[in-house]
């Protein structure tokens, strides 16, 4: 997940979060919109309501996440989105999933392929790259909530009380099922299998960590060092990707 991490880091570095802002909104409200074809009721669609979350980080009015789930459900008519992944190379050799929510998705192809070429990289078939990748789900918290020294038990971290240990802390986030905890530039990191993703969540809520950030993301099982003269290259292209209204998130192996 790091490679991940860094890059979007490397966007905010770059000044690109602002262009990142101004379609947030797009952005969520389409997530919500595919999410809520599966039903509109969060409390029983899971990917209804990690999208619903996403939008209110954005501080998405209620309104709006109202209009975009009954878009999905049809009560409001509308274009139908599609949510699909695709797979292509960067430059350097670089591999990268790009998942998008369009309503038309020959234009959007079209986009990503110019995207691609114009720095060096191209979009691949269907298999070429996401073999490559396994899901995973990724909770980030944040670091300043965990209290270094142990006074006391487990019970101590709970809604940020007492001082708890990192060593207790990461040991009951095991327990509900977490696979890994690290730290990153980001927070403290957080994986999960799919299926215990929001057990982890809730309880990494109940121990009153901040979480910044959660979902289900596609993590590359190697890792690609890239060279100096190509990052400049790789951070344009995400860049445009993020900048893109249709492309939801991206996944790369560039470390």
């Amino acid at each position: 997940m790091s490679g991940h991490s860094k890059w979007h880091n490397i966007q905010q570095r770059k000044g690109k979060r602002d262009a990142r802002r101004s379609n947030e909104f797009t952005k969520a409200a389409k997530a919500i919109t595919v999410a809520a074809q599966k039903g509109g009721d969060p409390a029983m669609n899971f990917s209804l309501r990690i999208a619903i979350d996403k939008a209110k980080e954005t501080s998405m009015p209620k309104d709006n996440i109202d209009r975009a789930i009954k878009r999905g459900t049809g009560e409001l008519g509308g274009e139908q989105m599609e949510e699909l992944m695709y797979e292509g190379f960067g430059p350097g050799g670089v591999t990268i999933l790009i998942k998008v929510v369009t309503d038309n998705k020959n234009r959007t192809v079209s986009n990503l392929k110019h995207i691609l070429s114009e720095r060096g990289g191209s979009l691949g078939g269907a298999g070429s790259v996401q073999w490559m990748f396994e899901q995973a789900g990724i909770i980030t918290v944040a670091g300043d909530t965990v209290s270094p020294p142990s006074r006391g038990g487990a019970a101590d971290i709970i809604g940020g009380r007492g001082g708890g240990s990192r060593d207790e802390l990461e040991l009951t986030l095991i327990e509900s099922g977490a696979e890994d905890i690290r730290d990153t530039d980001e927070g403290i990191e957080i994986k999960t299998k799919v299926e215990n993703f929001q057990k982890v969540e809730q309880k990494a809520k109940e121990l009153g960590l901040e979480i910044k950030d959660s979902g289900i993301r596609w993590i590359a099982k190697d890792h690609l060092e890239v060279p100096a003269d190509v990052q400049e290259k790789l951070a344009d292209l995400f860049a445009e990707l993020e900048a893109h209204d249709d492309v939801e998130d991206y996944y790369t192996n560039a470390e």
